[in-house]
């Protein structure tokens, strides 16, 4: 009878109408997989449930940096420790426990955030003792979550793009020193390309041992038919220089250090180098256009299902409930104990 006359004494005289105001919200993505039941609808319309970004939210929304938004001016700890709320359910009703710790204790007794990884539905409750304390507190709780997702897609966006910048940066730099380092090398060495003018001076010298040719031949012909035409000393002369003129340009392209040859090891290696930065940064360049096309999809977008609604009826605490899950208990409790005591006095009789 003491604990169910108490618990008579706190539902009907003290204990506070609660008001609950409930939101529902799903988080999707365009990119992410879907799971089943609400998220295979959302892949229908081309967007698939986030699942980090909803778990970022939902931790958000409980933790100590949402209530410190919450209570901004105070806001939350005055509507919780209103006169008119029941000394047994108001903050610091004893004026002990006014410490930040504190009241996020209390946060977490008046603020659930349910997930509900069939549907990935995500509700959110909270517990108030005004109707519009309830629905003003699951308003600001439920844009900071958007607030917070809507973060984390900036955040990653910034991040995609600066690393992809940096990878173009780079590649331009070494495109640079690599068209620079080839460019010193041709004004060095006097050459444009050193197998393109190889072969040039060795259409020259085919030309030259064809004229070589013909003027030996005619050489032989005229000793063998007019041993005293005065021409033979002259194309003497001319075979001499041409076969002179042939050894020149055969020097140019292969012999000495500074032949066509001993260069253009050096300059393919240059060139080479100068190809693959150009590859290198055309790829880069790809990559940063491919990343900001990718960012501009990667996003993650909170859709309210159910708005936050203004509770017209105090849900809690259920006070008829209460009374007779107390008077149960204690019924329990006594018959437990009458058997006990009853058991010692058989005993000890």
């Amino acid at each position: 009878m003491i604990p169910t006359t108490i618990a008579i004494l706190y539902f009907g005289l003290f204990a506070s109408d609660v008001y609950i105001s409930e939101s529902r919200f799903v988080v999707r993505s365009p990119d992410k997989p879907a799971t089943t039941g609400l998220g295979v609808l959302l892949k229908s319309t081309g967007f698939t449930n986030g699942g980090d970004e909803i778990f970022a939210a939902q931790d958000y929304v409980a933790s100590r940096d949402a209530l410190t938004a919450l209570n901004r001016g105070g806001s939350f700890e005055k509507a919780y420790s209103a006169a008119d709320i029941s000394i047994f359910d108001r903050f610091n009703s004893l004026g002990t426990g006014d410490t930040f710790e504190d009241l996020y204790k209390y946060y977490r007794k008046k603020v659930k955030v349910d997930h509900d990884t069939t549907s990935s539905i995500t509700t959110l409750s909270v517990r108030a003792y005004t109707p519009q304390d309830a629905q003003r507190f699951n308003t600001q709780l439920l844009e900071m979550a958007e607030a917070t997702v809507n973060k984390l897609n900036t955040r990653g966006r910034q991040d995609l793009i600066r690393f992809a910048q940096i990878e173009v940066d780079e590649a331009k730099q070494k495109a640079r020193e690599a068209a620079s380092a080839l460019a010193i090398y041709r004004n060095r060495e006097g050459v444009v390309d050193p197998e393109k003018q190889a072969a040039v001076q060795l259409q020259m010298i085919s030309k030259i041992q064809d004229e070589l040719i013909a003027t030996r031949s005619q050489l032989r012909q005229l000793r063998n038919f007019a041993a005293q035409n005065p021409q033979i000393p002259v194309l003497e002369t001319k075979a001499e220089d041409l076969k002179a003129q042939i050894d020149e340009e055969l020097g140019k392209v292969a012999g000495d250090s500074k032949s066509l040859s001993s260069t253009a090891a050096q300059y393919q290696r240059l060139a080479l180098e100068a190809q693959f930065a150009d590859k290198n940064l055309a790829g880069a360049l790809a990559s940063l256009q491919e990343a900001r096309n990718e960012a501009q999809r990667k996003q993650a977008y909170v859709e309210r299902i159910v708005e936050p609604n203004l509770p017209d009826d105090a849900l809690e605490p259920r006070r008829w409930r209460g009374v007779l899950a107390v008077l149960a208990l204690g019924l329990a409790v006594w018959g437990v104990l009458r058997m006990l005591f009853a058991g010692i006095r058989e005993h000890i009789g």
